[in-house]
């Protein structure tokens, strides 16, 4: 399974692909048992690939990364005439896979987080989606683990009889988490970032009119300043001034380093 063929945006190789075709491909890779890692990446998504080529290693080894945030959107559209409309905000990616696994009888495991998010989540989850197969839930350590307890959260999520899990861990520990889990679980792990706490609502949503405008990393600023100031004002800046000057034609490398060691961050 492939989806069109993958545009370098500063050696980070994203799919150009909307927010149905990306589901589709998720629900398809569910049906076949494929092991079949997914993240939307906004900018820091990107930029964490950019400075440390481990992490390129994996984010260029997933099967589906797709623009998140509106300024990986723009430079897609803008590098490579992508035409992308929308960008695949993760927590719709995240909604329209539960109402096709809904409708098709897939169940659903969600990992990462915390206790409290989770049944608030699923709260919500059964309201929107009352079929839904819930097969589990599983909220995050926040540390390291060892691989012998990897190999058992791996085997836990297997028994519950989960078709695509989605993980909520993070940038950029939630795509270690897939990276590293693929072989192990062997099906869709959908990376989502905030949606979590967004669909439980205990995290705010920006207005739909900010984020259309890209303004929706000012929303998250003021409401997580201490936590986000050195993506927002750091990162960002450089993503736009890299994307320039890709644009006149500088060249990234995309191939990375492959990972010396497993992190088994859980």
């Amino acid at each position: 399974m492939s989806s069109a063929e993958k545009k370098s945006i500063l050696g980070v190789l994203l799919d150009p692909v909307d927010r149905a075709t990306a589901a589709r491909m998720i629900i398809q890779a569910a049906h076949q048992r494929l092991a079949f890692p997914v993240s939307a990446l906004a900018v820091h998504g990107v930029m964490t690939g950019v400075l440390d080529q481990a992490h390129r290693y994996r984010l260029n080894r997933f099967a589906l990364l797709v623009a998140d945030g509106q300024p990986v959107r723009w430079a897609l559209n803008l590098l490579y005439g992508a035409g992308l409309e929308q960008r695949v905000y993760g927590p719709d990616l995240m909604l329209e896979v539960l109402q096709h696994a809904e409708r098709e009888n897939l169940p659903v495991y969600f990992y990462g987080s915390t206790t409290d998010v989770l049944n608030h989540l699923c709260i919500n989850l059964r309201k929107k989606f009352p079929s839904l197969q819930i097969a589990g839930m599983e909220c995050s350590t926040f540390c390291r683990v060892t691989p012998e307890v990897a190999d058992q959260i791996a085997e836990r999520i297997t028994k519950a009889g989960a078709r695509i899990v989605f993980a909520g861990l993070g940038c950029p520990r939630q795509e270690v988490w897939a990276y590293e889990f693929r072989e192990r679980l062997g099906l869709p792990i959908v990376t989502v970032g905030a949606a979590f706490p967004f669909i439980a609502g205990s995290l705010a949503q920006a207005p739909h009119w900010v984020q259309d405008l890209g303004f929706e990393w000012l929303f998250r600023l003021a409401t997580e300043p201490r936590r986000l100031w050195r993506r927002y004002l750091l990162l960002s800046p450089a993503f736009f001034v890299l994307v320039f000057g890709q644009r006149l034609g500088f060249r990234f490398r995309s191939e990375g380093r492959p990972p010396r060691e497993e992190l088994f961050y859980a």
